[in-house]
């Protein structure tokens, strides 16, 4: 018995209906289970293949500039076929995007309908392209891409074929919005991980910054010092710790343990001190080396304390230290400076202590009281012993500046130093007077980097006032023969204590009577100036015209002068062979140079 044809078709036709429906149902359940969104393209264009089975298929999206672009292919030919792209509203997929419905056409090539792109004529000529279908991907009401299936033959396509791809391209669709979703919440993931990192990091370093400034103030309130500082930065940091003082030498120098670095010379950091200070920031530079130097200015206002300077291996940090070290070296130089501040005012209470202490022996004696020695006890000094007085002086520095350099002396020394009567001035005990005075003269010589005269006196029975006038005196006599740059004791200079010992004054005023008194006398009633002439003719060696010259007067003037002197003494100056008023008017001279002092 043989059946109806055309119930053999409908059932054909409901089987080959199911088998799409399940083939449909299952590639919409493997879509959505993708994720990433290149693979999302490929299983959709894989899919449509075996499902529409055609000759080939492609996916487009549009991209910026409203062109369609492949991205995904199965069955073509060209491998240049997924490079092509049409032009906004060119092509099937123009008219397909703009209507945001299906098109097809029976030849591609013949079609007068579509606007054609040159480009991707050429790939249908390769792909040999005849009929073509396209519908678009629809995501929340706009066309974000065409799906198309073409043939290498003419033909149309039908409606089932049209709705089943259509499906297809809604569950597409589907899967290409959540893939699209997937990798922005991916991207999102990423990059808030990497903020998330940079948080952790910038959390690590703001808690390491914090612990390094939490040990700075406990070192500053246990009491240490500026050296105690550095090592600590040097521990937290890395490399090597120098603390500058503000004339650019290294007070302090400290290096890691861990990572030791060789601190750079004083002489090298000149500059890059000068523009830490004008800058008002930290700043960096990297020796030819390989060591890293950053250097922050110590300033309180507009006072500059010195210099805070950081080495390392510039290789292990890619050539520039942290941001977060550097502002943690410029607030190290905060608590360095409130170090140098409240250490230059005990430095400064002590100083003044010192130099009361010092007026105070001065003018209070011969003798000290038990006051005056509990004081000096304090400050683990022994006034009872302090027995030479040391006066100081230098064309290069004022009395005050040379007090502060003799202020270090006299502490290694247990003594005391201070401004006394407008002139530096330092006691302490010494046991050989000579080698005592001339140490403390190298040390202020080597300090002050010019000429210094210092002058001892041992003091006798507490009495440091006549110690002090006696070495004051001394000093001016010898600037005035001309020695300047030496330490000695006015032992050294016996031959002219009648010029500065006030006790032999009656002794200086008998030889000068009798050696120059009837010059002085004449000069005094007659407002001439005999004496001075004379002294002149015998420091030039007799020589009458260099004298003139000396004394911008005429040689005859000169020779009158010369005369009426010898008619005043009663023997003729010319012969120059009188000793004894040679010494008298050297003396008065000197006598002149030292008036004034105490």
């Amino acid at each position: 018995m043989t059946g109806n044809p055309a119930d053999g078709a409908e059932s054909y036709s409901l089987v080959r209906r199911q088998r799409e429906l399940a083939s449909l149902y299952a590639t919409a359940k493997s879509l959505t289970a993708l994720g990433e969104l290149d693979e999302v393209l490929r299983s959709i264009v894989r899919h449509a293949h075996d499902l529409t089975g055609t000759d080939f298929t492609y996916l487009s999206l549009v991209g910026a500039d409203g062109g369609l672009s492949a991205r995904a292919s199965e069955g073509t030919i060209s491998a240049s076929f997924l490079a092509a792209g049409i032009p906004a509203g060119v092509g099937l997929g123009g008219k397909v995007l703009a209507s945001r419905s299906p098109h097809w056409v029976r030849n591609y090539a013949a079609a007068t309908l579509i606007e054609h792109d040159p480009g991707f004529d050429r790939l249908v000529v390769t792909e040999r392209l005849v009929a073509l279908l396209g519908v678009p991907l629809v995501i929340r009401g706009e066309a974000v891409g065409a799906l198309f299936a073409g043939d290498r033959s003419e033909r149309s396509f039908q409606a089932d074929e049209i709705a089943l791809l259509s499906a297809f391209a809604d569950h597409a669709a589907v899967a290409l919005d959540n893939a699209r979703l997937y990798e922005a919440s991916r991207t999102s993931l990423h990059e808030l991980r990497i903020a998330y990192r940079k948080i952790e990091k910038h959390v690590a370093v703001m808690q390491r910054a914090q612990a390094i400034h939490e040990a700075l103030t406990g070192v500053v309130l246990a009491g240490g010092t500026p050296g105690d500082v550095a090592q600590l930065l040097a521990d937290q940091l890395g490399g090597g710790i120098t603390l500058l003082d503000r004339t650019g030498a290294a007070l302090v120098r400290r290096t890691s343990a861990a990572s030791p670095c060789d601190a750079p010379p004083e002489t090298d950091l000149t500059d890059a001190v000068r523009d830490a200070r004008s800058s008002g920031r930290c700043t960096t530079s990297v020796t030819s080396a390989g060591v890293a130097r950053s250097v922050a200015a110590i300033q309180a206002g507009d006072n500059h304390l010195g210099a805070l300077v950081w080495s390392q291996a510039a290789a292990g940090r890619q050539g520039a230290p942290d941001e977060a070290d550097l502002r943690t070296l410029e607030r190290a130089t905060h608590i360095l400076g409130l170090l140098i501040l409240k250490e230059r005012a005990v430095v400064e209470a002590s100083e003044r202590l010192s130099g009361e202490l010092l007026t105070e022996l001065m003018v209070g004696g011969p003798g000290i009281s038990p006051a005056q020695l509990a004081r000096a006890r304090a400050r683990d000094i022994d006034a009872g012993h302090l027995d030479l007085v040391l006066v100081a002086d230098s064309p290069a520095l004022s009395p005050v500046d040379l007090y502060h350099h003799l202020r270090d002396i006299a502490r290694d020394h247990r003594g005391l130093a201070g401004e006394h009567l407008g002139r530096a001035t330092m006691l302490l005990h010494s046991v050989d007077d000579e080698r005592t005075v001339e140490e403390v003269h190298r040390r202020l010589r080597r300090t002050v980097g010019g000429p210094v005269l210092a002058v001892g006196e041992r003091v006798v029975h507490h009495d440091w006032s006549r110690a002090f006038s006696l070495a004051s005196r001394c000093g001016a006599v010898m600037r005035a023969i001309g020695h300047t740059d030496l330490g000695a004791t006015t032992g050294r200079y016996a031959l002219y204590a009648m010029l500065f010992d006030t006790e032999r004054v009656h002794e200086l005023d008998r030889f000068l009577s009798v050696s120059i008194g009837p010059l002085l006398d004449y000069d005094r009633r007659r407002g001439t100036h005999l004496v001075d002439t004379l002294s002149a003719y015998y420091a030039h060696q007799a020589n009458v015209a260099a004298t003139a010259r000396a004394l911008y007067i005429h040689v005859n003037t000169l020779l009158k002068r010369l005369d009426r002197a010898g008619a005043v003494l009663g023997l003729d100056c010319r012969q120059g062979n009188d000793l004894e008023l040679r010494i008298g008017l050297r003396l008065h001279q000197l006598r002149v140079s030292a008036a004034g002092l105490p």
